[in-house]
């Protein structure tokens, strides 16, 4: 099973622009969790996230992939796919 872990914060100015798209593709069946930095500690100290947004595409479990920052949703479908 693949799926993004979508780390963000909401006072993030990029976030606000990544978030639209992940909305997006989360509502067409896309599997996203989205987790609040400041509000998950815990997630944030597991998967060792620096910075927002930060989006980890995991497969069965194991990161496959990471980015930082905002991409466009035909990207984002690109590196689901990859």
């Amino acid at each position: 099973m693949k799926g993004f872990l979508y780390f963000y914060g909401d006072w993030c100015q990029p976030c606000k622009i990544l978030s639209p798209a992940m909305d997006d593709l989360k509502k067409n069946g896309m599997p996203i969790e989205k987790i609040n930095v400041d509000y998950d500690v815990s997630m944030v100290k597991q998967y060792n996230v620096t910075s927002v947004p930060t989006v980890i595409l995991l497969e069965n479990g194991v990161e496959k992939t990471r980015f930082v920052g905002a991409k466009p949703q035909s990207e984002i479908i690109r590196i689901f796919n990859s």
